[in-house]
């Protein structure tokens, strides 16, 4: 159950690279305190910045609670965060990014181009399933096909969608994907996570080629 929870606390660290297109000062803040504390944070610091924004980010929603932009990146830092504290307390966590997700595409499913459709889909396949957890592998995929619906070119869409082909075995599907998600068109003021979003599909096409799992 630790190897599992390890590697599920892990794959939520890539969530927080998904959105990038903000609107209102609060949401501008919690994206620049989010890229400080996982680009330039180290170590303890990171899970320390990172819980301190979680609860920043609740407080933003508090105060906007119709924001979707808001509750998209609230999802994100808390995704974050559960990817650092790891374990069976990171299930409350995502559990709570579920929500604030789910309620973003209540109020706009097309908010920073379908971020939440692709951020709860990313969390249905690496979240564990019943009884740890929620994750739905079938949900995951509906989810991910409706963030590529709103967003076909993006690289983060068609890097989770090839992700999670990756893991379903779906190997040809996940390549094809993949390669797509390198030639998305660049994101202004999003240098640092392009680039380390493009090593991640790189090094995920590597592990294909060799024939690893």
């Amino acid at each position: 159950m630790r190897k599992h929870m390890n590697k599920f606390a892990m794959g939520l660290l890539t969530l927080t690279q998904l959105a990038w297109a903000v609107t209102s000062e609060e949401v501008q803040t919690l994206q620049a305190e989010w890229a400080q504390a996982m680009y330039q944070d180290e170590g303890k610091n990171k899970e320390t910045h990172l819980g301190k924004l979680a609860e920043q980010s609740r407080a933003v929603v508090a105060n906007n609670p119709k924001d979707a932009d808001a509750l998209i990146w609230e999802g994100i830092v808390l995704a974050s965060y559960a990817g650092k504290v790891g374990g069976l307390g990171a299930l409350s966590l995502v559990k709570e990014a579920k929500a604030a997700f789910e309620a973003s595409i209540a109020l706009n499913p097309k908010a920073l181009d379908g971020s939440a459709y692709t951020s709860l889909g990313s969390l249905y396949y690496q979240v564990p399933g019943w009884p740890l957890g929620f994750g739905d592998d079938d949900k995951a995929e509906e989810y991910l096909k409706k963030g590529l619906a709103i967003n076909p070119n993006g690289i983060d869409p068609n890097y989770f969608y090839g992700d999670f082909l990756f893991r379903e075995g779906r190997i040809q599907e996940a390549e094809a994907v993949l390669n797509k998600a390198l030639q998305a068109p660049a994101r202004p003021g999003r240098e640092s996570a392009d680039a380390g979003r493009r090593k991640e599909i790189r090094d995920l096409l590597a592990k294909i080629k060799t024939g690893k799992s």
